[in-house]
């Protein structure tokens, strides 16, 4: 679900008996001593071997050793932590985050995200808010974003957003993929017509500028204006851009219900003709009549590997998906930005209408099959919270109209700024897919904060990687803690060419998690989302401690993490 049109257009106590809480010991850390050792951890590496106990020793933002058992138990310390009976583990990189507002206007404590593990978020899918040139402002309305967005032109705007946000202070490092939507929309607008040469010529350079500013390589959401308007040759002309500087492209494909396997397919050929790795952004089958193509899907996946192509998946760990209620319209009705002003015409109202109740090439409307199974959220204006968390149908009885003209008026009412929860998924597809060995996880959702929240929010927003630890691990023995983690951290800092994060390894940054295996959960429901996860008492972000006992303390030690053209890597023609 993408957040970011709102920003360019608590403490938990938790059930953590076991931990011994840091505790000072009034040692200085000198040349041969610590600032903090971990001992007497289930230590989970991030490896996927077998967990082993033992010590961490901490200097700096850096993990220094990682010994047996009880080798770090008299060494020198500032302070100390006893992990008896608790997992010691990397922190989970997220590769699908959408943190932008919290990022950019917000606190940056990441409150929601943090205390599920979270210590570091990967933004991207289809949009981003840089760079920004003159096309691009100038559909840009809202004046406080437009004034924000201006910060973010020139040739490195780009590099200048991300360490704009490290400036503004973060409890998550971050990093980004650039939007194939704004590679588009910086090249020629919101139009749905071809690129001429020199706008290809204007993508091709935006996307190698971007890249060594150290984007990890181009993320699309092709279910979603503008992006939608690209083609797959559009796509495979950005993958070679981007190419030479070790970039992944990662996509929200196309269709992901009647037409899964065909968007599969042309995602492999953007990466073999583009000559990237290829990630597939929450892959799932949607509706019940496209369960059964899952099994399909991961054959076609593993038959490419096999054959010598890179492509990957990730998931989020939920039977419901999420994203904006203005996605169920056709995307033609935004080109050029007139969405709203083409939902208000009256005379394309019933051909809007027509369009919501009918299959179109290239489309894919995830309200037709069945519009009992939307969830709409987000409601601001007064006389329209009523409807929060109800379903679209049940919303157009209390509205006394069909369900295609209550989402078209709703759609204007909150200016097209509406989301939706989407249960259209299999329980037994998310199990099957969680033991892929080439699937990782990511939450697509922005932060948030029980205190401030306003809207119902998908639960994923405070609970996915909880709710694999605990449900899913635990509980129902899907798959290992230690293969879980593995997929929560070595496994995208590996994917994303992050050389220094993922694992508990000498020479580490100290992003580091101590947590409770047998109270590990997350408490977030569909019908009351915001409530933060227990189970995790210790969270480090580059050695600063930024939860405590379940409870964030405020540290904002996140820095940014790039992409590997960030060091002036090319591959050699």
């Amino acid at each position: 679900m993408r957040k970011l049109a709102a920003v360019v257009a608590v403490l938990v106590t938790g059930s953590i008996g076991a931990c011994r809480s840091a505790v000072s010991t009034g040692v200085a850390a000198g040349p041969a001593s610590y600032d903090l050792v971990i001992t007497n951890g289930r230590i989970v590496d991030g490896t996927g071997n077998a967990w082993f106990w033992g010590d961490v020793g901490i200097r700096g933002d850096r993990i220094v050793r990682v010994a047996p058992h009880g080798m770090l138990g008299s060494a020198p310390a500032a302070k100390r932590i006893d992990a008896h009976g608790l997992v010691v583990s990397p922190g989970f990189i997220d590769i699908q985050a959408q943190s932008y507002e919290n990022f950019m206007t917000g606190d940056g404590r990441a409150l929601s995200m943090i205390t599920q593990g979270i210590t570091t978020a990967i933004l991207g899918e289809g949009d981003t808010p840089a760079p920004m040139n003159d096309k691009q402002l100038a559909l840009n309305t809202d004046t406080a974003s437009h004034r924000l967005g201006q910060r973010f032109t020139g040739p490195h705007g780009f590099g200048t957003w991300l360490d704009f946000m490290q400036r503004r202070g973060l409890s998550e490092n971050v990093g980004s993929f650039v939007g194939s939507g704004t590679v588009r929309a910086y090249a020629k607008g919101q139009s749905m017509t071809a690129f001429t040469g020199a706008e290809r010529d204007t993508a091709r350079a935006m996307i190698a500028r971007a890249m060594t500013d150290g984007a990890f390589g181009v993320a699309s959401a092709l279910m979603y204006p503008p992006d939608n308007y690209n083609t797959t040759a559009d796509l495979i002309e950005s993958a070679k851009a981007m190419a030479p500087y070790g970039g992944v492209y990662i996509t929200h494909m196309r269709n992901e219900g009647d037409f899964l396997l065909e968007a599969i397919d042309e995602a492999i050929r953007i990466g073999r003709e583009g000559g990237v790795p290829v990630e597939i952004y929450h892959l799932k089958a949607a509706g019940s009549a496209n369960w059964p193509k899952i099994p399909a899907a991961i054959a076609k996946i593993d038959s490419v590997r096999a054959a010598g192509q890179d492509v990957q998946a990730d998931m989020y760990i939920y039977s419901a998906a999420a994203n904006g209620f203005n996605a169920c319209i056709a995307p033609k009705y935004a080109a050029d930005g007139k969405l709203l002003e083409n939902l208000q015409n009256p005379v394309l109202r019933p051909q809007i209408k027509a369009d919501l109740q009918r299959r179109i090439e290239g489309f894919e409307n995830s309200c037709m099959d069945d519009p009992s199974a939307v969830m709409v959220v987000g409601f601001t204006r007064p006389e329209l919270k009523k409807y929060e968390g109800m379903r679209l149908t049940e919303i157009a009885k209390a509205m006394g109209k069909d369900w295609t003209d209550a989402l078209i008026d709703l759609n204007i009412a909150e200016k097209a700024q509406l989301g939706e929860i989407l249960f259209r998924m299999s329980d037994d597809n998310v199990r099957l897919q969680l033991k892929q060995p080439w699937i990782k996880w990511g939450t697509d959702a922005g932060a948030d904060d029980p205190a401030t929240a306003k809207v119902m929010v998908h639960p994923r927003t405070y609970g996915n990687f909880t709710r694999l630890l605990g449900h899913y691990v635990r509980d129902e023995h899907v798959i290992t803690l230690e293969d879980a983690v593995r997929k929560a951290t070595s496994a995208v800092a590996t994917r994303l060419s992050i050389p220094d994060r993922g694992l508990l390894k000498a020479g580490m940054k100290a992003d580091i998690l101590v947590f409770d295996p047998a109270t590990i959960a997350d408490k977030a429901t569909f019908e009351k989302p915001h409530q933060l996860s227990v189970g995790i008492s210790e969270v480090f972000v580059n050695g600063v401690e930024v939860v405590h006992d379940g409870a964030h303390t405020g540290a904002k030690p996140g820095e940014v993490v790039r992409g590997p053209g960030w060091n002036g890597w090319v591959a050699p023609k």
